[in-house]
């Protein structure tokens, strides 16, 4: 049996399997709620050479769930405003800004709402264990209290430079992660960028608007005391 055809049986069946000793996810109910998120720290303790040199992936961690202030800060890292005009943290070409961010823990799925610095609650419930299903069961999406899911609407960027577009959606896809990747390390956390999952299982999993592809999974959280 071929690689793929067991990774799409685990995506067919991880709902309902055991991951590191997890239960298995209740069935989630769809909820929509508006939660503001504290405002970002923008002067920080940590200059920009000691994260970058600090930074490295971690793929083991705590069960500690991740504070609200902790959430909103790597939120805001990776697409928060920093500009009247709505300019954000991460360049983007022609400031159009076609990535949407969402993430998952152990209560819900919810989609940042850059705009008011809040999150948007879409989905109750816990769907890491079809994340980890879809993500080929990598521990890391097993383990950490948060995933960070970067997606990307191709549209709004094509519509302006045509064929170049999924270019320069990749791009600052890379721009937003590096951002989230640095500020966990100045929050004391740890987190890893997996770029290997299927498209279509993520979308799935977490419900996602059909013009939203998955292009980063980045899960977050506090460091075993081993890495």
């Amino acid at each position: 049996m071929s690689y793929r055809i067991l990774a799409l049986c685990a995506i067919i069946l991880g709902v309902g399997c055991v991951a590191n000793g997890a239960r298995p996810n209740p069935p989630p109910t769809t909820k929509s709620a508006i939660v503001s998120l504290p405002a970002p720290d923008t002067e920080g303790s940590l200059s920009l050479e000691a994260a970058m040199s600090r930074r490295h992936s971690v793929r083991a961690f705590m069960d500690t769930p991740l504070a609200l202030e902790e959430i909103g800060q790597l939120l805001w890292a990776a697409q928060g405003i920093t500009r009247d005009w709505g300019g954000r943290t991460a360049p983007s070409a022609g400031a159009l800004y076609p990535l949407e961010l969402y993430i998952v823990t152990q209560d819900h799925v919810a989609s940042y709402r850059p705009d008011q610095h809040a999150m948007e609650i879409i989905l109750d419930g816990d769907r890491r264990q079809a994340v980890w299903a879809a993500g080929l069961q990598q521990d890391p999406l097993a383990q950490a209290p948060l995933i960070v899911v970067i997606t990307g609407v191709y549209e709004r960027t094509r519509a302006k430079y045509g064929e170049r577009a999924e270019r320069y959606v990749h791009l600052e896809a890379g721009h937003a992660a590096q951002n989230l990747l640095l500020e966990a390390v100045a929050l004391g956390l740890g987190a890893v960028p997996i770029g290997a999952f299927y498209d279509d299982g993520i979308a799935k999993a977490l419900e996602l608007p059909a013009e939203a592809s998955p292009l980063y999974l980045i899960p977050v959280g506090h460091p075993q005391k081993s890495e």
